[in-house]
């Protein structure tokens, strides 16, 4: 638990408030920067509503956290820390000016993640005159509730980069996944649009309604998968004969579903629609009064899973 004992995070919005809450849980000392004025408030405020949490699931433990503290300048947060979790907006030439500013002011042996979803790390990189410490380390929102991090080097990647990440994030709770090849999106992320396409597809034509299709996932095959991915459940599926069995009894099946998925657009004419729809859904619930049922849904989901997991 000694790894990487100080920790800054670059970037204090939902993302960036997220991983200090969970970084400060593990004991760790975090460094915060963001140019907002009101940084310092949002911050603390977000923290001492996640503690609730941190603590329900182990992550924390009682008022034991690390020492918090927040800078005005990018530079002067990343000089003592072993670890960087860069969360800026994800527009690369705001990316490239902030690697320009900490760069120099590294520790040596200091890694530096990114949280972004969309960008490549090749492009990232670009902002680096060494890269060989940067790594894409993109996490689920939130962070400090939801384990996964998609972990990613390349060949500019120095040795032994990939594997120090991944040990650090298992130290303060992730669990992560290797991105062995540049895409838009990396893996979770296009898996889940994948899913909205047809989800979409099936409330513009009319199969379903909004509440109704968000049903069918969380009611249905939401509930497998949050305990195993679909060919692990595909595997057993098939019964005795495993994921053969299964692709040779459904493979027409499957081939016919495939070729009859829809390809939608987000235009504003379908936002609109989805927009109306979710809103007749929720009942005209607030966003917090969501997100709050949202996180205890999955905190208790976590509080039993988990262990299992680390059997």
């Amino acid at each position: 638990m000694n790894d990487f004992p100080n920790v800054a995070v670059l970037g204090a919005g939902v993302i960036g408030a997220s991983w200090a809450a969970l970084f400060l849980a593990s004991g760790r000392n975090v460094a915060v920067y963001d140019p907002a004025e009101n940084m310092r408030a949002d911050v603390l405020n977000y923290i001492e509503t996640a503690w609730p949490t941190l603590l329900e699931l182990g992550l924390a433990q009682g008022d034991r956290r690390g020492e918090l503290s927040f800078h005005h300048s990018a530079a002067d947060a990343v000089r003592d820390a072993d670890f960087i979790q860069e969360s800026v907006p994800e527009r690369v030439a705001i990316k490239h000016t902030l690697y320009a500013q900490i760069e120099p002011a590294l520790k040596p042996g200091a890694i530096v993640a990114s949280s972004a979803s969309g960008l490549r790390l090749g492009e990232m990189q670009a902002g680096w005159i060494d890269p060989s410490r940067f790594i894409l380390g993109h996490p689920f929102n939130p962070p400090h509730l939801i384990p996964l991090v998609e972990v990613m080097g390349n060949q500019a990647t120095a040795p032994g980069v990939v594997e120090q990440a991944e040990r650090f994030y298992a130290q303060v709770g992730k669990i992560t996944i290797r991105v062995n090849r540049e895409v838009r999106g990396h893996v979770a992320n296009r898996l889940q649009a994948a899913l909205w396409r047809e989800a979409i597809h099936l409330v513009k034509s009319g199969v379903a309604s909004v509440e109704d299709v968000d049903k069918a996932v969380w009611a249905g095959p939401g509930l497998r998968w949050a305990a195993m991915g679909p060919t692990q459940l595909f595997h057993l599926g098939g019964g005795p004969g495993g994921l053969a069995s299964f692709c040779e009894k459904y493979a027409d099946s499957f081939n016919g579903w495939w070729d009859d998925l829809g390809d939608p657009r987000l235009d504003a004419p379908t936002a609109a629609q989805l927009v109306s729809g979710v809103i007749e859904a929720s009942h005209h619930r607030s966003q917090g009064d969501l997100s709050q049922e949202r996180d205890a849904l999955i905190t208790a989901m976590l509080k039993t899973t988990t262990p299992l997991r680390r059997a």
